[in-house]
């Protein structure tokens, strides 16, 4: 990653938030592009050396991604994103929660509402991503099971990709 672009990482106990500002080196429609097509998607959201494959994505409101993030011994954690409100290019909110391979919600884990707003300047793109989780116990979890480093390295992976995708 460019040292020069941003990258936040604030966790908020209190209102069961985490909130991560990521600066990309792209334009908006390339960044969204990577966002919201799971042949991108694919490529960047898993941390290495975990992949991930889509089983549906279905991106509309209303509509929901159900993917797969596969260990390097080949397991499949399961997890679904219910989009609830779309704004091409500048917004997507939506309800994610960890599932089994046929998109049934782990009612154990409380669902978490994510907000993902993108703008442009200069040329540079950025991703705000505010998760509220379900419960303060998930949100825990969340912190201590390695997100802020799984999260970066998935968006060292989009920094990797995004010439890639400009060229496509």
């Amino acid at each position: 990653m460019n040292g020069a672009l941003v990258f936040d990482f604030i966790v908020d106990k209190e209102n069961k938030t985490i909130i991560v500002k990521r600066e990309f080196d792209a334009d908006r429609e390339t960044v969204w592009e990577a966002w919201t097509n799971p042949k991108f998607l694919e490529q960047w959201i898993a941390p290495k050396p975990w992949t991930a494959k889509t089983k549906t994505m279905d991106f509309r409101e209303g509509g929901f991604w159900h993917y797969a993030m596969v260990s390097p011994q080949g397991e499949n954690h399961w997890t679904r994103y219910d989009y609830q409100q779309i704004e091409p290019q500048k917004k997507i909110v939506e309800l994610r929660g960890f599932s089994d391979e046929n998109g049934n919600i782990n009612p154990a884990f409380p669902r978490t509402e994510c907000t993902n707003l993108f703008s442009e300047t200069e040329g540079k793109t950025l991703v705000e991503i505010t998760a509220v989780y379900g419960s303060l116990e998930v949100l825990e979890y969340m912190v201590k099971n390695g997100f802020k480093e799984g999260m970066s390295a998935s968006l060292g992976n989009l920094d990797e990709l995004l010439p890639a995708i400009k060229k496509h």
